[in-house]
This record gives C-alpha cells, sequence and structure tokens, in this order.
C-alpha cells in the first residue's frame, strides 16, 4: 500500500509547451521576413551591375567597330594608291621605251605616204606598230581639228578665209600618248580667219537681212 501526499497532484505541463511554441513560431518567422528585403536589395544592386556591365561591352563594341572600319577604309586607300603608282610606272616605262622608237616610227609614216612600205620591210614595220600599241601607245592629230596648245605644237602660221577659229591645216608630225600621258605633242601646221573676215561676214548678213529697198 502506497502512501499519497495529501493535497498533492500531477498534472500535465500542457499551458508551459503551448506557450513556449508561439514565442518559438513567432521567432522563426521574423528571420524570413527580414531577409527578403537584403535580398531584394541584393538583385536589384545584381542587375544594376550586369546593366553597367552591359552598357561598357556595347562602348567597347562599338569603339572596335569603327577601328575596323578605319582600318578597312585606309586599306582600301592603300591600295588604290598602290594600283595607281603601278600605273603610273608602268606608263613612265612604256613612255621611256616607245620614246626611242618614235624616229622609227616616223620613218615608217613617211615611207608609207611615199608608198615606200613594201616587201619585208612592211611586214617589220606593222609589227613594231602592233608591239607599240599593246603598250599603250597612240597616235593623235588630224587636219580640221581646232588647234590645242596642250597637244599642238605649232611649226607654221597662216591665215585662211574658210576658217572661224585657229585650225590645224597640216599635220607635219603625229603625236603620240600613252593613257593620259602625252608623249609628243602633235606638230602642225595652223591657220587663223583672216582679219576683218569676221566684220566683212556679219555686215554681209546685215545687208542680207535688211535687204536693199531701192531694189526689186
Amino acid at each position: 500500500m502506497t502512501e499519497e501526499t495529501p493535497g498533492f497532484e500531477e498534472k500535465p505541463d500542457v499551458s508551459s509547451g503551448a506557450d513556449d511554441a508561439e514565442p518559438k513560431a513567432a521567432e522563426s518567422s521574423s528571420p524570413e521576413e527580414g531577409s527578403a528585403a537584403p535580398a531584394d536589395a541584393a538583385n536589384a544592386a545584381k542587375d544594376v551591375a550586369l546593366t553597367a556591365q552591359l552598357d561598357q561591352a556595347k562602348m567597347a563594341l562599338s569603339e572596335r567597330t569603327a577601328d575596323l572600319q578605319r582600318l578597312q577604309a585606309e586599306y582600301q586607300n592603300y591600295r588604290r594608291r598602290v594600283e595607281r603608282d603601278r600605273i603610273t610606272v608602268k606608263e613612265i616605262a612604256a613612255a621611256n621605251l616607245v620614246t626611242e622608237l618614235l624616229p622609227t616610227l616616223d620613218d615608217i609614216g613617211r615611207a608609207r605616204e611615199h608608198g615606200e612600205l613594201v616587201g619585208g620591210f612592211k611586214s617589220v614595220a606593222e609589227s613594231l606598230e602592233t608591239v607599240a600599241a599593246k603598250m599603250g601607245l597612240q597616235q593623235f592629230g588630224k587636219e580640221g581639228e581646232p588647234f590645242d596648245p596642250t597637244i599642238h605644237e605649232a611649226l607654221m602660221h597662216s591665215y585662211a578665209p574658210d576658217v572661224t577659229e585657229t585650225t590645224c591645216v597640216a599635220i607635219l608630225q603625229p603625236g603620240y600618248r600613252i593613257g593620259e600621258r602625252t608623249i609628243r605633242p602633235a606638230r602642225v601646221a595652223v591657220a587663223e580667219p583672216q582679219p576683218g573676215a569676221a566684220a566683212e561676214k556679219s555686215e554681209d548678213s546685215d545687208d542680207k537681212e535688211s535687204g536693199d529697198p531701192e531694189k526689186g
């Protein structure tokens, strides 16, 4: 038989456990709510940093693109300059060579005018002219064309009633050029309008237009 202590009963400590759970729950929820704000701020800072890096990358790409375009333009200019210099050097070399051949070409031209370009001499002459043409040599100078002091050299001068401007009336020696480079100007005889011829023609035309009132 056991002895019981009068006035004492054991009761489960229910209220104390419930009371402890509520603070714990409150304590556990409060850190999560407090950490949400720093996380958002961190994400916003990351976005700002990424945007800044993207802007820097775009700026660097734009600068590199501009540098590439500038280098490409410089290279194209270099290629054009080299090509132009190459053509110029080629023309100078060809001009130096054919300049030595001009007296021979003049002899061939005179022989052709006098009907002496026959037989084997004709074949050799034509072959030489063909080679000179392949090197870019062009002959110019024709009778009746206006006198141009940049490509013509006047050796003889006269007046003629049938010309209205200074005109090449005879080609004494043809001119030669390679491309735009004149190797030798055409040596010509020129004729100018007779002094007063223009005034006389003007008076005659005025008389024809006005007519003679006493005649008719």
